[in-house]
Formats: structure tokens, C-alpha cells, sequence
């Protein structure tokens, strides 16, 4: 009768811990995101209605990006770059080609850091400066200790070749992929213009699920790429990746006035 007992009860463990693995093994695989376009019905002006989760992205009042216009003058405290190189750890996750980047490289804002977590691409840009939009813009994304986003954003015109820019543009995947290295390397602060003061406001991610509190700094003096660089950007989405102008609403906006 002991050892039923104790046969009985072996298998009850069993169920419970086979049950407990099947759950770990559930969560690790969570259901993919709602897909989503630049265009059409999945596009941006339908991003509010494809899924709850997205819901922000009609009905948010804060939200990115911008046309800048009569920004408000000001000697803001400027931003402290510590940039090193990284591995070109390269995707391209279907909405735009991304480099994520390795850990040590941060920026101090407010006198809070913010680490690089990687940098993006949208052609053409989405912000705008006074109605006109650019080549492309970049995007380098930044998060804080407490998960609060920085974004430092390039605006990308058509000039001479910038060798900085090279090892991410001559590595782009121009299908779907995982991240690799590319077996480069690339430095974040020869992204960089060489005027460093910004436009700021309050805003939010520009791709789904849109969510605010992002602290944009859009850099006010653009980058010269060469055209032929523009165009391989261009090529991945011909299409183009880039959100519309959103309404600033009551947001106060201010352009940095000393580097």
C-alpha cells in the first residue's frame, strides 16, 4: 500500500513539473506582434485600429515625429556624448535596417545617462524642418536606468561620401534577416555632425506600438551623404519607412542655441 502511495504520488510530481515546463516553454515563445506597413491598411493612418496595443498611435497627443517650426530659442545644457566603436551587429527586421550596438557607449542628459542600445534608418526622413523633408534620417536610441527612451536623431542630406557612415551603409541586409556581425566596425560619434546643438521636444516611438515619453533630440545641422549612399538606403525600402508628421499640439518645442 506504501509503495502505491509513493508510486501515486511520484506521478503526480511528474505531471506537475512536465506542466511547469510546457508553461516556461509557452512564455518563451510569445505570439508574434500584429504585423504592420507604411502603406495601405496596415499603414500609419491605420496603426490605432489593427490592434489595442496600438491604440495610442491615433489617439496619443505627444507623438513623433514633427514638422519644426518657430522652435523656442535657448541655451539648453548641452548633451555629454561618450561614443566608442561597435560591432556592426546588423539586422534588417523588415521595417528598417538597425546595428545593435555594443554596451559602453552613453550620453548624459540632465545629468542622467542614457546607454546606446542601437541606431536605424528611415528614407525618406520623418522630421521635417519647416515643411521640407530630408534624404533620410537616423535614429540612435538610448535608454536610461528606469527604461526611459532617448532618441538622437540625424537628419541625412545629399552631398560628398562620409567614409562614417560607410561600414553600415556597404553591410546592409537587403532582405529580411537575424542579426550578424558584419565584421566592421562603426563609431557613433563620427555620425555626428560637427555642430551638435538640437531641437528638442517631448514625443514618442514612430512605429508601433507608438508609445510616449520619448525625449527627442533632433540634431539642427543635417549630415552630407553621398548620393550614392543616399541611394543604397533608399534601395532596402523603395517604398520608403517613414511615418507622416504628427500634430505638435500644446508640446513645448526648443531649438538649442549654443554648442
Amino acid at each position: 500500500m506504501k509503495n502505491k502511495i509513493l508510486f501515486m504520488g511520484l506521478m503526480l510530481l511528474a505531471t506537475i513539473v512536465m506542466a511547469s515546463c510546457g508553461a516556461r516553454v509557452e512564455e518563451s515563445h510569445p505570439v508574434e506582434a500584429v504585423h504592420w506597413t507604411y502603406e495601405g491598411e496596415e499603414g500609419p493612418e491605420h496603426w490605432g485600429e489593427i490592434d489595442p496595443a496600438y491604440a495610442v498611435c491615433s489617439s496619443g497627443k505627444s507623438q513623433s515625429p514633427i514638422d519644426v517650426e518657430a522652435p523656442a530659442a535657448n541655451d539648453l545644457a548641452n548633451i555629454s556624448f561618450h561614443y566608442q566603436p561597435s560591432k556592426v551587429n546588423i539586422l534588417n527586421n523588415g521595417h528598417t535596417v538597425q546595428v545593435n550596438y555594443d554596451s559602453g557607449s552613453y550620453i548624459e542628459l540632465d545629468d542622467i545617462r542614457y546607454d546606446v542600445a542601437q541606431f536605424h534608418y528611415h528614407a525618406p526622413s520623418e522630421h521635417a524642418v519647416n515643411g521640407k523633408l530630408f534624404a533620410a534620417e537616423l535614429h540612435i536610441v538610448h535608454k536610461n536606468a528606469d527604461g526611459g527612451l532617448a532618441v538622437v536623431g540625424i537628419l541625412l542630406d545629399e552631398g560628398a561620401e562620409n567614409a562614417a557612415y560607410e561600414p553600415f551603409i556597404a553591410n546592409l541586409p537587403a532582405e529580411e534577416s537575424e542579426a550578424h556581425d558584419a565584421g566592421v566596425t562603426v563609431d557613433a560619434a563620427g555620425l555626428l555632425p560637427s555642430v551638435q546643438t538640437t531641437y528638442r521636444y517631448s514625443g514618442s516611438l514612430t512605429t508601433p506600438p507608438c508609445s510616449e515619453g520619448v525625449n527627442w533630440l533632433l540634431m539642427t545641422t543635417p549630415v552630407k551623404l553621398s548620393s550614392q549612399q543616399l541611394t543604397a538606403l533608399k534601395s532596402i525600402f523603395e517604398d520608403g519607412n517613414n511615418r507622416p508628421v504628427q500634430p505638435l499640439n500644446d508640446r513645448p518645442l526648443a531649438e538649442d542655441t549654443t554648442p
